[in-house]
């Protein structure tokens, strides 16, 4: 076991040394701190010692982020709020940093480890080595899922041993999550780009069309490498947690967010709501909690307002949800409402500024014009694209609704498992885009 663990933890400081080793000291330094915090949180018999320990943790950990992902944003924010008010001064104090690749991932599941001592919901581990693996494991290392301390870590206090069938299954994830990925989301890329990139040349229909196509291209570029983790993950013996469950078939937007990026809203609602008193507190309190919940995931997916806008657009939508509808029931419209709903908030995402995104909205609504495709690839893109999401939604309304009724996987002939698998493996080398760039999530 601490053999396979060493390996790991090699080949893991390996993978996220290759981008930059520079950022190398940033993970261990987190790792030493966590740990040692960790050791002492549980050793003190005094509560209020260990809360100064747990303090220690979430400000090495805030700090570090907020550093390197923050520190430019809210000095630049800061000139520009002067600026508007007459007050222009130079530019003297944002600095040259680049964002370490996976920060806002491993920071969370650090200081996730700290604060589940502190709750007493974990013992910590004194076998270093384990930790810093844990910490580091490359398959979800730089864009989750974010794992909790109490499902990953006893993993690596155990030794793993090979099996076909893990093996089998993790491929078998990857097959479905490079599909995603190369197939759906950058074949949708090719005309989102397109449009949100040259806003001036484009009117309403290709707004929607192309928000449309980016709520697919964010599903299957996020959905993809959670299932590549997931399933590279699986083929060392370990079990990640679902990180997405069909959220597009989501009849509110409360359910949307059971259904998506389920770790990171699992995270935001154990170490941040529930906190706040969750909903367990005074009606305004709790619709406050659910604001200021999303308003921070926003700023957490980026430093830049439009991120902001878009969390605090869903906090808006669940409090809306709490105040005028005690249940919502599971239908064709609500799905469809919910989907635009969605996608509203999408394309202050996706939007390159926050004027950009209230320009697009601005035009969608009054000069809808013609679906303009550009040129003959931006074409072919969307065709190849639209054929891509038909696949996948198959695929998801037969798992949504029809359970293992034509399942691929659980054929029992292995002839049409083969030819199945092949299928999709085929489609990936023919429709898929290569070299085109990183996953999304990467740059959060």
């Amino acid at each position: 076991m601490k053999l396979q663990n060493i390996l790991l933890l090699i080949a893991s400081y390996v993978f996220y040394g290759w981008w930059d080793y520079r950022f190398l000291s940033l993970i261990a330094i987190s790792t030493i701190v966590d740990y040692f915090v960790g050791l002492q949180i549980y050793k003190s018999k005094n509560k209020q010692v260990g809360k100064k320990w747990l303090l220690v943790s979430i400000i090495f950990n805030i700090a570090l982020l907020g550093f390197f992902k923050y520190y430019n944003f809210f000095v630049e924010s800061w000139i520009d709020l002067f600026a508007s008010l007459g007050y222009v001064t130079e530019n003297k104090w944002t600095l040259k940093v680049i964002l370490p690749v996976g920060i806002s991932f491993y920071t969370f599941q650090t200081l996730s480890y700290s604060i589940d001592i502190y709750k007493e919901k974990l013992k910590p581990t004194r076998d270093f080595i384990s930790f810093a693996a844990f910490v580091s494991f490359f398959p979800q290392l730089v864009a989750g899922p974010i794992e909790r301390a109490s499902n990953l870590l006893p993993q690596f206090l155990e030794k793993r041993k090979f099996t076909y069938q893990s093996f089998s299954y993790g491929i078998k994830l990857m097959i479905w999550g490079f599909f995603l990925k190369l197939v759906v989301a950058d074949r949708a890329a090719i005309y989102v780009n397109a449009v949100y990139n040259n806003i001036e040349n484009h009117e309403g229909l290709s707004f929607i069309a192309a928000t449309v196509l980016f709520a697919f291209q964010i599903y299957g570029d996020f959905a993809g490498y959670s299932l590549i983790a997931i399933g590279t993950a699986k083929t060392f013996g370990f079990n990640l947690m679902t990180n997405f469950r069909r959220p597009y078939f989501s009849a509110s937007v409360s359910e949307f967010w059971t259904r998506w990026h389920i770790s990171l809203s699992t995270w935001f609602r154990d170490y941040l709501y529930i906190p706040l008193g969750g909903n367990k507190v005074v009606k305004p309190r709790w619709l406050f909690n659910l604001f200021l919940t999303f308003l921070i995931s926003g700023l957490w997916h980026g430093a830049n307002w439009t991120f902001v806008v878009w969390g605090a657009i869903n906090g808006v939508y669940l409090i809306l949800e709490a105040l005028l509808f005690q249940k919502r029931r599971k239908g064709i419209l609500n799905i469809f409402l919910t989907f635009c709903f969605i996608n509203f908030a999408w394309i202050f995402f996706r939007a390159n500024s926050i004027e950009n995104a209230f320009y697009i909205i601005k035009t969608i609504f009054t000069s809808p014009g013609r679906l303009y495709f550009g040129s003959g690839d931006d074409i072919a893109a969307s065709m190849y694209a639209t054929l891509a999401i038909i696949v996948l939604l198959f695929v998801e309304i037969k798992k949504e609704y029809f359970a293992d009724f034509l399942s691929i996987s659980k054929n029992k002939f292995e002839l049409v498992r083969l030819m199945g698998y092949a299928g999709i493996v085929f489609m990936i080398l023919y429709f898929g885009v290569f070299g085109e760039g990183q996953f999304i999530y990467f740059q959060f």
